[in-house]
């Protein structure tokens, strides 16, 4: 893709990476930290995928571009925090230490231009599954990456009649009762502990929906992961937080170079 002018923003949370394996979108996320820039980046969990690693080694040179660069915005003066996850969980050894600059840490308090404090955290903790039923969960983790196979055929033949992105995996996820149910529940159980300890709102990730919403006066927020959506959450100068769809800003850049080229043949010169 070509280059194009850097975004600039406050802060940027990114999360469940999944470096590491097959369905990691690293080419996607390595346009996106070339062209974004923040004075704080937190890395909120799930970066590299040591369940998939345990299990069976990949690891693309693409892989390894995303930590170079991210180190490299460290070094540059940007200010890394690196949140544990359930996948990364090795990382909980090592809470406090930094490594090239960046920050380990189990959690993290972030304060927004506008003065509201956030808790900053994965979320697994509060996964009923990952902390009662851990066997249910590697189980979990081996279905969803099957479904994200089958959404590479399916998309392959879609992409072929000319039509956008589907993901079956999320179409489960929202469609299912229980999925639903299990995403509210986690919601909830966030938004409670930041009230809990009179935090404004919550930073996460974890269940891979991207998502910003009131939950009784707490602002919930979920960045989304990198496996699909391709998504995260950032913080403007004024302390507003959006969420960035990066595969539709990129959709939107490949339209913007198409267009002139339509024209072009719509209208021969001479005409």
């Amino acid at each position: 893709m070509d280059d194009s002018p850097t975004l600039r923003f406050r802060s940027i949370f990114i999360s469940d990476l999944h470096l590491g394996t097959p369905g990691c979108q690293a080419a996607h996320l390595l346009e996106f930290l070339r062209h974004t820039d923040s004075t704080h980046l937190y890395l909120v969990g799930d970066i590299v995928d040591g369940w998939q690693l345990r299990r069976r080694w990949y690891w693309h040179q693409s892989h390894n571009d995303v930590v170079q660069k991210v180190l490299r915005k460290a070094r540059k003066g940007t200010q890394v925090v690196y949140i544990a996850g359930n996948h990364d969980e090795a990382m909980r050894h090592f809470l406090g230490v930094a490594f090239g600059g960046i920050e380990i840490r189990d959690e993290a308090v972030h304060l927004t231009a506008d003065g509201r404090r956030l808790l900053v955290i994965h979320g697994d903790l509060f996964d009923a599954v990952v902390q009662r039923a851990r066997w249910l969960a590697h189980l979990g983790d081996r279905a969803y990456g099957l479904a994200l196979k089958l959404n590479q055929w399916l998309n392959h033949a879609t992409a072929r009649l000319g039509l956008s992105y589907w993901s079956l995996s999320q179409f489960l996820k929202h469609r299912v009762k229980n999925a639903v149910s299990y995403m509210t529940d986690f919601e909830e159980a966030l938004a409670g502990e930041a009230r809990r300890r009179d935090f404004d709102g919550v930073v996460c990730g974890h269940i891979h929906k991207a998502e910003i919403r009131d939950i009784g006066g707490i602002l919930y927020c979920n960045d989304g992961d990198w496996v699909e959506s391709l998504t995260a959450l950032v913080e403007l100068d004024s302390g507003e937080l959006r969420l960035v769809d990066w595969r539709a800003i990129e959709a939107l850049k490949r339209r913007a170079v198409a267009i002139p080229r339509e024209e072009e043949h719509a209208h021969p010169a001479g005409d």
